[in-house]
């Protein structure tokens, strides 16, 4: 089993970064490079997951295409979330996701991410070969692009609840 951990630092309020990591939307432009999609699976395609609701995301890793189920299994808004695979290639997966307000106004945010390849004995030696590698590689494309969204107004679009109320009260 593989397990990684990745911080980044938003210039942003701590509710807007927790959002935009639960958005399909957002996790499916860090993930263009592999044809990435959410499923009408008995879960969530569109907009926010919340706690208890399953995602089906169907992509292209390693020239072969995969459906893996997640779901949040655990939520304390907007300090943490967890997500965990219910289906799909890996023997597990598990990714915690957790945000600080910092005193600059600005939020932490970390996510630690465990991954355990299939096939045990041959799992090792992917998990040591590439699997950490290229798992860190995405963990780091999606908080790149979370950032990169959460410091823009570029979040409005895929918060629009949030940004209408926001709009309100400031006239």
């Amino acid at each position: 089993m593989i397990r990684l951990e990745e911080t980044t630092i938003i210039k942003a309020p701590i509710e807007r970064c927790f959002d935009l990591s639960r958005s399909v939307e957002v996790h499916l432009l860090s993930n263009v490079h592999s044809g990435e999609q959410a499923l009408a699976v008995e879960g969530v395609t569109s907009g926010l997951v919340g706690l208890s609701e399953e995602v089906t995301w169907r992509a292209k890793h390693f020239g072969i295409w995969q459906n893996l189920t997640s779901k949040i299994t655990a939520m304390e808004s907007p300090y943490y979330f967890q997500v965990t695979m219910v289906r799909g290639i890996f023997r597990s997966m598990q990714a915690d996701h957790l945000f600080a307000s910092l005193e600059s106004g600005d939020t932490e945010m970390k996510n630690i991410l465990s991954v355990a390849a299939p096939f045990p004995l041959l799992g090792l030696i992917a998990e040591a070969l590439f699997l950490r590698r290229y798992m860190l590689a995405l963990l780091r494309e999606r908080n790149t692009v979370i950032k990169r969204v959460a410091e823009s107004s570029e979040w409005e679009q895929y918060l629009p609840d949030i940004s209408h109320r926001i709009k309100e009260t400031m006239l």
